[in-house]
């Protein structure tokens, strides 16, 4: 925690914060893994198949994916229009991750690997199942990961751009 206190000291709160966004886009991007984040994006997603399925099975199995993706998207669009402009960077690096976390379950159709709560089916094999695209779960999830990816390091750059003019 001193090293933590140093650089927050000598270097400001400003660039500690771009130096963990940088270090956190290069390991969704490299070493992604199920994390404390996607603990909220679950939540989110659950709720969606809960409220949704109110309307009908498909909808219902569509709703859990599309709005973990909205949330963050709209939190981030939200706090763009307010001029907030480092919050709403933070939230499109959690709208990447959020389509991160898609690509991963994404590409588990077929493995079927990924624990699942409860007994309700995996999401995405029923949704490919239906579009014929089962087969390709897998590439489809690599591509979804590779925007996710572009994304978040689009972001960070973004960032520091705007952010490096800020501090000078």
């Amino acid at each position: 925690m001193k090293i933590l206190s140093y650089l927050w000291k000598t270097i400001g709160p400003r660039r500690v914060g771009l130096v963990v966004m940088c270090v956190y886009a290069a390991w969704l991007v490299f070493f992604y893994r199920y994390h404390w984040v996607d603990g909220i994006n679950l939540l989110i997603h659950e709720g969606g198949h809960l409220v949704f399925s109110l309307f009908g099975e498909t909808l219902g199995v569509l709703a859990g994916p599309l709005l973990q993706l909205a949330v963050p998207f709209f939190i981030t669009f939200r706090l763009w229009r307010r001029g907030e402009a480092v919050p709403a960077a933070v939230g499109a690096l959690w709208s990447a991750e959020s389509l991160m976390y898609t690509a991963e379950y994404m590409a588990d159709a077929n493995r079927l690997a990924l624990p699942l709560i409860g007994d309700h089916p995996h999401d995405w094999r029923n949704l490919l199942d239906r579009a014929d695209a089962l087969g390709s779960a897998e590439e489809i999830g690599l591509v979804l990961h590779l925007v996710a990816s572009a994304a978040a390091m689009g972001t960070v750059w973004w960032t520091i751009r705007h952010e490096s003019e800020a501090i000078d």
